[in-house]
């Protein structure tokens, strides 16, 4: 169950839901794939290895397992960072909660949301992310970065805010 399906309030519904762009991924990626083909190698050569008595195999073969664990782990870290961050809008609210351990979260009214800014390079328009800037009314601006489809976020935001203030 997610954070925003914890805090729902009486008659409050998930309209849509985003999170981080799977971009974020890449860079856990090429440092799991570094160190796992690091590890794999030492595997290899261990394995060549096991006749010839003047190298010892089994350093090679430990090494290359905490290669290989070492490669998990970055991967491991890359998922979790892109699952902990979770941006919602329901019929009465905004949602983004940031982080897994250490959580940052902030929880607008839909009446107190004055704007919400989208920002998207030449390569995030292609793949579809963006910096989306919520401004609530009074506050500071808040900023994300790297949140997949920004410009929905911010089109189910305004299509919210009309409807409550149609009522």
């Amino acid at each position: 169950m997610s954070y925003v399906e914890k805090h729902l309030i009486e008659g409050e519904k998930i309209i849509y839901e985003t999170r981080l762009h799977w971009i974020v991924l890449i860079g856990s990626a090429l440092l799991g794939l570094l160190f796992g083909l690091t590890g794999l190698g030492m595997f290899v050569l261990s394995a060549r290895a096991t006749g010839d008595k003047s190298v010892a195999h089994e350093p090679m073969m430990i090494l290359g397992a905490a290669f290989l664990v070492v490669a998990l782990f970055f991967i491991a870290r890359g998922v979790l960072v892109r699952n902990a961050t979770e941006m919602t809008v329901t019929n009465k609210r905004v949602f983004v909660k940031v982080g897994l351990a250490a959580r940052r979260t902030i929880e607008l009214l839909l009446s107190r949301v004055e704007s919400i800014g989208v920002e998207e390079s030449v390569t995030g328009r292609m793949l579809g992310y963006g910096t989306v800037i919520v401004h609530g009314t009074g506050g500071t601006p808040e900023i994300f970065n790297m949140i997949a489809h920004p410009l929905e976020f911010r089109t189910q935001v305004q299509q919210q805010i009309e409807k409550s203030q149609a009522k």
